[in-house]
């Protein structure tokens, strides 16, 4: 039996993107992945300008304009980490359709999403339990209502946001692995 470490790692050249409503872990998430995969991970909320963090650490939620440069800066970096080193993890939001497209456009390399789903009353638990982040309790309404639930054809990856980070990084390699197989199956004309 292969352990989670051993698993195929995903093809080169792969972006997989941990996302969800603040609270949900999907930082934990993505870092523990990005161990496992031994690649690059990067925290979507470190792209945030501080006019953006400062309008969240006030209780107003980001709007699209506020969003676009930061999605931008995100993709880039997904982008040029790719180009350095093959793979790469990253923790974003991603809450609506847009926002999604605008990161594939941006990083321009296949990406997978893996959507972290919890309940209001666990990500409000969660979210005061944190310390040290600038996203109030007050602004988890707002995303719960921005975010847009991914359809069929987007494949996006969900997941239960209360299972344990090792089991969903375990669901989360198993999945990877199954698509790279229907890629190659693809390829090769199977």
């Amino acid at each position: 039996m292969q352990t989670p470490s051993s698993r195929a790692r995903p093809d080169e050249g792969l972006a997989i993107v941990t996302m969800g409503v603040s609270g949900c872990g999907k930082s934990t998430l993505g870092a523990l992945l990005a161990r496992r995969l031994g690649c690059a991970f990067l925290e979507g909320d470190a792209f945030h300008d501080e006019t953006a963090v400062a309008k969240m650490r006030a209780g107003r939620p980001l709007t699209d304009e506020d969003r676009w440069p930061w999605l931008d800066r995100l993709g880039l970096a997904i982008k040029e980490t790719l180009a350095s080193e093959g793979q790469a993890v990253a923790a974003c939001s991603a809450l609506r359709l847009r926002y999604r497209e605008r990161l594939r456009a941006a990083i321009g390399a296949p990406v997978r999403f893996v959507l972290l789903d919890a309940s209001r009353e666990e990500l409000l638990k969660r979210m005061t339990e944190r310390a040290d982040h600038y996203m109030p309790v007050s602004l988890l309404d707002s995303q719960l209502a921005t975010l847009e639930r991914p359809s069929a054809e987007e494949q996006v990856f969900a997941l239960d946001a209360l299972i344990s980070p090792d089991q969903l990084c375990d669901s989360v390699q198993a999945w990877l692995s199954d698509q790279s197989l229907t890629a190659d199956a693809h390829v090769s004309g199977h």
